[in-house]
């Protein structure tokens, strides 16, 4: 028994073809696509190209998907490769039983059924009974080439018209109520049309096949909207309206644009967008943003501009997040209000379009505005709750690491909008102050540099790099706890620290400071961590030799020769009297540390105000 088109279809789906290749042959980026030299003929340039659903050799002329490269690279016939692929794919490959044979050979005759439909709907469309839905399109705005490009028809205003079209061809009632263009009536005798007095909108897969119909009413009848019933070849949570064109377009180039209907699509190809595609009536589901991924690694969503398209956007965004991963992600577009894709490059052209597309932001950087529209935070309970809502939020993200940027990027702007603005006095130009009196601008006195505030600002420093770089905290933490920081908030938030790191975290940054925001400490190490004074080791960038050698240095300024000395007595003690392999190192490792760091000192290395003085405004304009 053959396989299941829908089958296959959805193997090649889940087996992404890069990786599967890089396991015969080293591939690099090309572009969008990949290049490599063919693992089926010896050769020194690569020639061997790898693109999103098949791949080609311009050498050999080796050529084929997922299955015909396993078939070829392992010597495997056609069903063992696809057993072999549909294994690592989680699927089950369908049985040879009498009934999955008669499916089969149901579905491959519905494809053959539906395309028949589609051209007796486009003959219709030609005749006099259709020169309604004819005005309408053109009224629209559309070609005669667009018109016959999307093979766009009428379905005729009489009962059974459909019907009665493929009679000739030998397709009866039956068939084309599997393929969804009639259906049986409540009362079970006979048959009744399932578009009526519609213009016709076919629906293709991503290899141009025909697999349903859209259908709009023209008047005032409802549902405006029909779209065909699920099938043996169709799935509207799967399919994406235009996206056999739009697979062409983007494979040369195009932005590809997720929109809401049909016309908008239709209207966006002719204006030249050949990228853009439609959910069927429903917003996107993951299925068909897998499906978007597969055209773009970044596709642009474009929603309208009022309070209905920002719900849309941020319910796109949030079914999005579970699936985003380093290599792909989304764009987030806004019509202007009152405007929609087809009615803007109607009255606008193709740049007012393009603008639209220009000024799409980053899911990155949209989703903050989407999350917190309409969410007060003016009590510290709606601020918490707004808090722990984007930390929810970003921990729907898969990917550790991509969740950690997310949950920082959304905690970064929330302390930034939260956070008490100070008031303003002067100012310039055009607001603030009272009316009359004259601005007067008042120097800034720069705070003297005194020991307290001196060892403030180590403190803040030491801190600020514990906090980048938790991964020290095994080999420092003995010695950072006991450290007399200078101020109460400091150490408060040190214990909280210590706390988190006894409790067994993985040692990363953002978690801790997901940690610290959730005990009441956001505020503090948002502002510590944007004090411009700060060591180049209290970056996330920073070399991890560089954090370290930091760290001891700003410890052995805060804590003094004197005590140094006595911190190494007791380290060697410590080291002498361990049992335990791993005590016994740490002991050492904090033995040695302890002892580098009061050679240098003695050595005079270290100035008693070191990073003072760049702190010194810092420590005045955001302690705290």
């Amino acid at each position: 028994m053959a396989l299941p088109p829908q089958f296959l279809d959805e193997l090649r789906a889940r087996t992404p073809l890069a990786p599967l290749i890089q396991r015969k042959t080293r591939l690099t980026k090309s572009g969008r696509n990949w290049k490599g030299c063919c693992p089926f003929h010896g050769e020194k340039t690569p020639s061997f190209y790898v693109y999103d659903d098949h791949f080609h050799c311009f050498g050999c002329g080796a050529h084929g998907d997922a299955i015909t490269f396993v078939m070829k690279a392992e010597g495997q016939g056609f069903p063992e490769a696809v057993e072999r692929l549909a294994q690592e794919a989680g699927l089950e490959v369908p049985k040879a039983t009498p009934e999955a044979a008669a499916r089969e050979r149901a579905a491959r005759d519905l494809y053959g059924v539906l395309e028949a439909a589609a051209q007796a709907f486009q003959r219709r469309l030609r005749l006099p009974e259709g020169a309604e839905g004819l005005a309408y399109l053109r009224r629209r705005g559309l070609t005669e080439e667009t018109i016959a490009r999307f093979g766009l028809g009428w379905s005729g205003g009489g009962r059974g018209a459909i019907a009665a079209d493929l009679k000739s061809d030998g397709i009866t009632q039956e068939q084309l109520a599997e393929a969804g263009l009639i259906r049986e009536r409540e009362s079970g005798e006979g048959y009744s049309d399932l578009y009526f007095n519609r213009v016709i909108f076919p629906i293709r897969d991503r290899r141009g096949r025909v697999v349903s119909f859209g259908g709009r009413i023209l008047g005032d009848g409802q549902p405006k909207y029909v779209n065909g019933p699920e099938t043996a070849v169709f799935s509207k949570r799967r399919n994406l309206y235009g996206v056999d064109m739009a697979r062409e377009a983007a494979f040369r180039g195009a932005a590809v644009v997720a929109v809401e209907g049909y016309m908008d699509v239709i209207a966006l190809h002719q204006a030249g967008f050949g990228g853009a595609v439609a959910p069927l009536g429903t917003a996107l589901t993951p299925e068909q943003m897998e499906e978007l991924w597969r055209l773009s690694p970044e596709p642009v969503l474009c929603f309208d501009g009022d309070g209905a398209g920002a719900r849309a956007a941020a319910r796109a965004a949030e079914a999005a997040l579970p699936l985003l991963t380093t290599e792909r992600s989304l764009r987030l577009a806004t019509l202007p209000a009152g405007e929609d894709p087809d009615t803007l490059v109607s009255r606008r052209g193709q740049a007012g379009f393009q603008a639209v597309l220009d000024g799409a932001r980053p899911l990155s950087e949209a989703l903050y505005g989407l999350l917190t529209e309409g969410r007060p935070a003016a009590t510290p309970e709606q601020r918490a709750g707004l808090r722990n809502r984007l930390v929810e939020v970003a921990n729907q993200i898969a990917d550790k690491s991509l969740a950690a940027e997310y949950r920082r990027a959304l905690l970064d702007r929330f302390f930034e909008s939260t956070r008490a603005q100070k008031p303003a006095f002067g100012g310039g130009g055009g607001g603030g102050g009272r009316p009359g009196v004259r601005k007067v601008a008042v120097a800034r006195t720069r705070p003297a540099i005194t020991p307290g505030r001196a060892r403030i600002a180590q403190s803040r420093a030491l801190l600020a790099i514990t906090l980048r770089h938790p991964w020290l905290l095994p080999e420092v933490e003995e010695v950072f706890a006991g450290l007399d920081l200078g101020d109460p908030q400091l150490a408060d938030c040190r214990a909280c620290t210590l706390r988190w790191f006894a409790g067994g975290h993985e040692l990363d940054s953002i978690g801790l400071m997901d940690q610290l925001a959730r005990d009441g400490w956001g505020e503090l190490v948002s502002a510590l961590l944007r004090d411009p004074g700060l060591p180049e080791a209290a970056s996330p960038d920073a070399q991890p030799k560089d954090a370290l050698d930091a760290w001891w240095h700003f410890f052995g300024l805060l804590r003094g020769e004197a005590e140094l000395e006595e911190d190494r007595v007791a380290a060697q003690r410590d080291w002498d009297a361990a049992s335990d392999p791993a005590v016994q190192a740490r002991a050492q490792q904090r033995l040695i540390r302890l002892s580098q760091t009061l050679a240098a000192i003695r050595r005079g290395e270290w100035a008693e105000m070191d990073g003072a003085e760049a702190a010194g405004d810092a420590a005045a304009g955001s302690r705290h």
